[in-house]
């Protein structure tokens, strides 16, 4: 199996989106990247931990690709725009791909760079090594799944 973390705005609807995708085989929400060890959502909504929303995604090389998987996230996000996604708004909500992997380096930079062709404005999704991850509490672990009409800023049927 292979992993890697999305940051695409409000973590719910990142998760909902991925765990729906044939291969994905295991989705986790947490706080990435930051300078507090061990956050809340509390502490994340602050503003001040430097932690953004994060998917944690294991998948199946033998079934998707990261490339495929590459394509989809950037499907569901306006790479664009600084610190924010659908109404969301705040360092946390910031798009990012956070790689645990040095081989997917290249294909997350081939893929942003396809991408680009489809904007005027420059991508400033965070591409950079994971450096840091903190589960986010129960409550929010398939928050969708667990309340259907829950907030989400993503379509979810654009599989």
């Amino acid at each position: 199996m292979k992993e890697i973390v999305f940051a695409g705005g409000c973590f719910w609807g990142v998760e909902a989106y991925m765990s729906r995708i044939g291969g994905v085989v295991d989705t986790k929400v947490g706080y990435a990247n930051g300078e507090l060890v061990d956050p809340t959502y509390e502490d994340v909504v602050t503003s001040t931990t430097g932690h953004a929303e994060v998917c944690y995604i294991k998948y199946d090389e033998n079934i998707i690709s990261l490339e495929s998987l590459l394509n989809r996230f950037w499907k569901i996000i306006d790479p664009t725009v600084f610190n924010r996604q659908g109404p969301d708004v705040g360092p946390q909500y910031r798009t990012g791909i956070f790689y645990i992997n040095e081989d997917d380096v290249d294909i997350i930079l081939r893929t942003r760079d396809e991408q680009q062709q489809k904007y005027i404005k420059k991508i400033i999704t965070e591409i950079e090594p994971l450096k840091c991850f903190y589960p986010a509490e129960e409550y929010h672990q398939k928050y969708l799944e667990k309340n259907p009409n829950g907030y989400c800023h993503i379509n979810l049927e654009q599989l």
